[in-house]
């Protein structure tokens, strides 16, 4: 290899021209974890240990997603009424984005482009590039000094030098977003957290997801921001993962902390309703991002994604995702009968 070439004859990576605005030294790592990525796969088909845990089982057994291209008409006119909507139905979110998850059709959307913290969502990131790694789900891992949140200052019931699978660490951080879970298992990547982190930004750029950057693998940063419509994509890609899709709508589970058992519930509570059927969550909240939540769900029995960001009020993003199943489902019983 001459200097500033491959053994192919292609050049080195000289500039930012394949990730702008990031610094080269992490554009390197990020074309190191995207070899990584080539050599182990996406895990969309990985599976839970046989480990026996107290968890509440899933009210909906998953449902596959077919996929379909929407008429490009249809699109339009949904795109063009659902300001209009969004404004009538009072939506607390300062960004909402609702979509037909199989043809891609936009059902209601406010301020879709807007690029914002997304605090917890990013737990889904840092599952899939956990998971794409094809690491053992067995494996001990222990919280360490590094795991603690000396941005924020949150607190957590996983002491320093508590010990938990990897798989235990993934179902706290999808299920109760436990932070101390989440910065363990990108210690424990190969390369440790700088090689994870240029991962996360390594698989958003090969999504597609324009407007987003990662910082960190909890979120507590509000350097980890998003759109609306780069977070649908988001979504759409983690629901492919079982685990994830698992440990994001489990209830509640028990789990082992020194030598004691502890309950730990799920941070959106619409996953114990009756009334909804979901097949992802994840929640967020940072001061700077406000109350986020994203989800796939089951409306009129077509497979949705929703995303909201930027609520404000205790409730106020729980309000929003009932105010919107509502007025799908309205529209559907309106809408005059074919033929």
């Amino acid at each position: 290899m001459s200097n500033g070439t491959l053994p192919n004859g292609d050049p080195l990576l000289e500039s930012n021209d394949w990730f702008p605005g990031i610094p080269m030294k992490n554009a390197l790592l990020m074309l190191l974890a995207a070899t990584v990525l080539a050599v182990t796969g996406t895990p969309a088909d990985a599976q839970a240990s046989t480990k026996k845990k107290v968890v509440v089982a899933k009210k909906h057994p998953a449902r596959a997603v077919s996929k379909a291209k929407a008429p490009r008409k249809a699109k339009a006119m949904q795109r063009g009424a659902s300001m209009d909507d969004a404004h009538r139905l009072a939506l607390q979110s300062s960004a909402v984005l609702v979509q037909d998850q199989t043809t891609g059709a936009i059902l209601l959307e406010k301020n879709p482009n807007a690029v914002l913290p997304i605090a917890s969502i990013t737990k889904l990131m840092t599952a899939m590039v956990a998971l794409d790694a094809r690491p053992d789900l067995n494996e001990m891992l222990a919280i360490g000094d590094d795991d603690v949140d000396n941005l924020k200052g949150t607190r957590s019931r996983l002491k320093v030098g508590t010990h938990l699978s990897r798989e235990e660490m993934l179902r706290l951080a999808l299920m109760s977003s436990e932070n101390r879970a989440a910065s363990a298992l990108s210690r424990h990547y190969p390369g440790g957290r700088e090689a994870f982190v240029a991962a996360m930004n390594q698989k958003a750029y090969s999504l597609g997801l324009v407007d987003t950057r990662f910082a960190d693998p909890t979120g507590l940063t509000a350097a980890n921001v998003s759109s609306p419509r780069d977070l649908a994509k988001m979504v759409d890609a983690a629901h492919r993962y079982p685990l994830i899709r698992e440990f994001s709508t489990t209830s509640e589970g028990e789990f082992s902390i020194a030598g004691r058992a502890q309950q730990f519930r799920n941070t959106n509570t619409l996953v114990t309703s009756p009334t909804w059927e979901i097949g992802l969550s994840k929640t967020g909240y940072i001061s700077e991002a406000g109350k986020c939540l994203v989800m796939q769900v089951w409306l009129n029995n077509k497979p949705t994604i929703i995303v909201l960001l930027d609520s404000w009020g205790k409730m106020t993003r729980i309000g929003d995702a009932n105010r919107i199943k509502r007025w799908v489902e309205s529209a559907a019983l309106s809408r005059p009968a074919a033929g």
